[in-house]
């Protein structure tokens, strides 16, 4: 079957083998806090999964989003197009909301900036600014924990690799472990006032 691409955040087209054509379906969805980027799950009581939010059949996630961590992620039913979204050749910019413990300073940031070592080797540098608390933002379900004692504060980082828990070991690495975590943006993909839980086709 063949193909050809275009930028994401379009259809791409899909040569059939018997002549037709195709669109392949991208989903834009805002996961909840505590959901799994799958639709089942085998554990002892079962977790939330994709599965209880009326997603269309044959799609699945291109990608992933840690299970406490909210936000954009991205779902298809076209396999080639799930290898091009998650290929890190392709260096697609992911944009984070990180709320943080502690007090963001200058060092922190340019450390962030032009990347952090950690057990998996040195991060490529990253894009990084300190932002006031985002009003607009959904309160988090469960709220998320604080300790009265130790001030926050919220980061935008913009990263172009995906390692596991990768903006969590960053912020941690630099003295600012992460509370609570948003993906806004992938690409030119954005939430754009998608509330948990709700999706749109693009």
């Amino acid at each position: 079957m063949g193909h050809r691409d275009v930028a994401i955040g379009h259809c791409r087209i899909v040569s059939c083998a018997s002549g037709g054509y195709a669109a392949a379906m991208l989903i834009v969805f805002n996961k909840p806090c505590n959901v799994l980027c799958q639709f089942t799950d085998r554990s002892v009581p079962p977790r939330r999964t994709l599965a209880e939010f009326g997603l269309p059949p044959d799609v699945y996630a291109a990608g992933r989003l840690d299970f406490d961590s909210e936000g954009l992620l991205l779902l298809t039913d076209d396999g080639a197009l799930a290898h091009r979204l998650t290929d890190p050749r392709h260096k697609e910019p992911k944009t984070y909301l990180a709320q943080v413990e502690g007090v963001i300073d200058d060092a922190a940031l340019q450390r962030l900036r032009d990347g952090v070592t950690l057990n998996d080797g040195p991060t490529r540098p990253a894009q990084a600014r300190a932002i006031d608390a985002p009003h607009w933002l959904w309160p988090r379900d469960p709220p998320v924990r604080f300790r009265k004692s130790v001030p926050d504060a919220w980061l935008e980082l913009t990263l172009r690799e995906g390692r596991n828990r990768q903006v969590r070991r960053m912020t941690a690495a630099v003295g600012l472990p992460t509370l609570r975590l948003v993906r806004v943006a992938l690409g030119t993909q954005r939430l754009d006032g998608l509330a948990p839980g709700q999706w749109r086709v693009v």
